[in-house]
């Protein structure tokens, strides 16, 4: 399915060389407000213009303005982003039956360690339940908030064809690989 949005939030491509405790704090600090220190100025994502003050989302600068459009409907000022689409979309309508947090974790779009984080937001926010097994289920509140971002990314109501489970070809994300062995480097000098 093709998005149709130019604005949403969206976690780093990238975000899997990020550290424990790097990701935590870049996590944790989003939306934070940020003021420039004397005679500088960040610049808006989206608008490009100068701004004394922005809300912080993991190095990108947003103004007020901004960031508030960036809200979906029924977020209840939780910037929702395509991974907590998948979470939500997967405890609504899980593949194979399976709506395990571990489950949902794996396969939501994004490196479980974030995941995690994710998941606790959501039920912090209301959005989520988990059962003593460790199951997931989207709430009413969560089925709204679901709606709101699958109408941001991809203009329509949400469907299943939406989540990246569904996807013919999973995101892949870049991993350091070592040299194979057998073969040497071209000498440059």
């Amino acid at each position: 399915m093709q998005k149709k949005a130019a604005h949403y939030f969206s976690y780093p491509p990238n975000i899997r060389m990020l550290d424990l405790a790097t990701l935590v704090h870049l996590y944790r600090s989003r939306g934070e407000p940020r003021r420039a220190p004397a005679g500088e100025y960040f610049a808006c994502t989206i608008s490009h213009k100068l701004i004394r003050e922005s809300k912080h989302w993991f190095g990108l600068h947003y103004s007020q303005v901004e960031w508030d459009k960036l809200l979906t409907k029924n977020s209840d000022g939780y910037p929702l982003t395509e991974v907590e689409m998948n979470i939500l979309g997967m405890a609504r309508i899980p593949r194979e039956g399976d709506t395990s947090r571990s489950f949902i974790e794996e396969n939501c779009g994004t490196i479980p360690k974030l995941a995690f984080m994710v998941i606790n937001d959501l039920k912090t926010f209301g959005f989520l339940e988990e059962n003593e097994e460790g199951f997931l289920s989207t709430t009413p509140r969560g089925m709204k908030a679901l709606e709101g971002v699958a109408r941001r990314i991809y203009e329509k109501k949400f469907s299943p064809e939406m989540l990246h489970i569904h996807l013919d070809k999973p995101i892949e994300y870049p991993v350091a690989t070592r040299k194979e062995e057998g073969k040497s480097q071209t000498s440059l000098f």
